[in-house]
């Protein structure tokens, strides 16, 4: 049952934008001020009720969303940016798509998992505000390294995530990664740890972004201490090409054979693969090896990015 407020800017927008009345003719059908039809406009948009699209004959973004989605069979919003941005506004820019896509699509009842890292603390940071009842948001991999536990940091996300829907949040209190793959095998038959990981298997929606070894705008997991010398020489021998919450994969999209992931607390691609909705985020042309690599692994449905990456993503001819 929808809010008292929302059913006014829902009644509000449609006035306006459907019907072309003015401002101060919804005021006095809704025998309120001007200035609160105002309000009301600006919360029909900012809750998602009403989306706003340009259409620009120069946009290429229609075209290449076109191009992604016949490829690559997902869902995409291409966000324009313009290419003077720095690599940190270009992802504000593509945070701020992001929230506001990603809200209609939540609904009650639901299990979220979010996973932590650069692109999702910026996307928490633009989430707007609604009402769901009976939902779950999960932290899907460990935060903890050598250097910290990564419980203030991921819950800082989590908890962004939870005010916004007015959810239940279930953080994961464990490692990124173990140090012996046999340990981790002990704490997934801990109890404590069986109830995250049911959660896990539950989720309707996850929420990511791509983790690449060699971003031009680092990715958490690589700059945060998570990763020795060790780890990333076995890596660049395995042929990684990035992870998706701290599950890496090659080129092509494969998996197997990468011993990191035996030691690692994100849900294996397999998992991931079973969640019906799986958002991900990306920002950065350099992040477009991992970006590809996620992608011929399946393992998204939605996919947001810029405009740079997705004219990389499909090639020098994109757009014309």
């Amino acid at each position: 049952m929808p809010r008292p407020q929302h059913s006014e800017a829902l009644r509000a927008a449609q006035l306006y934008y459907l019907q072309d009345l003015t401002m101060e003719t919804i005021a006095r059908e809704l025998q309120t001020s001007r200035s609160t039809v105002s309000r009301l406009l600006s919360t029909a948009r900012g809750t998602g009720l009403v989306q706003i699209q340009i259409r620009s004959p120069l946009d290429t973004g229609p075209e290449l969303e076109r191009l992604i989605r016949a490829r690559y069979k997902v869902n995409v919003h291409v966000v324009p940016v313009l290419d003077t941005l720095n690599e940190a506004e270009t992802l504000d820019r593509v945070a701020r798509q992001a929230a506001r896509t990603i809200g209609p699509l939540v609904d009650s009842n639901a299990i979220i998992g979010v996973a932590w890292g650069s692109t999702l603390s910026a996307v928490s940071r633009h989430l707007t505000r609604k009402i769901t009842y009976d939902t779950v948001v999960v932290q899907l991999n460990g935060a903890g390294n050598m250097q910290t536990t990564g419980i203030t940091y991921a819950s800082d996300i989590m908890r962004r995530f939870g005010s916004a829907y007015g959810a239940r949040v279930e953080q994961f209190p464990v490692p990124a990664f173990f140090d012996h793959a046999a340990t981790k095998v002990g704490m997934w038959n801990e109890r404590s740890v069986q109830r995250i990981l049911e959660l896990r298997s539950r989720m309707s929606i996850a929420i990511f972004g791509v983790g690449s070894v060699d971003a031009d705008y680092p990715s958490h997991v690589y700059a945060g201490g998570y990763l020795d010398e060790d780890d990333l020489n076995v890596l660049a021998g395995s042929d990684v090409v990035g992870d998706v919450a701290t599950v890496f994969f090659r080129a092509d999209g494969s998996s197997d054979g990468i011993t990191l992931n035996e030691r690692s607390t994100g849900p294996s691609l397999d998992q991931l693969r079973e969640v019906r909705r799986r958002i991900c985020v990306v920002s950065g042309a350099s992040k477009i090896n991992c970006l590809r690599g996620a992608l011929a692994a399946g393992l998204a449905t939605d996919l947001i990015l810029d405009e740079a990456s997705a004219r990389r993503l499909i090639g020098p001819d994109a757009g014309n």
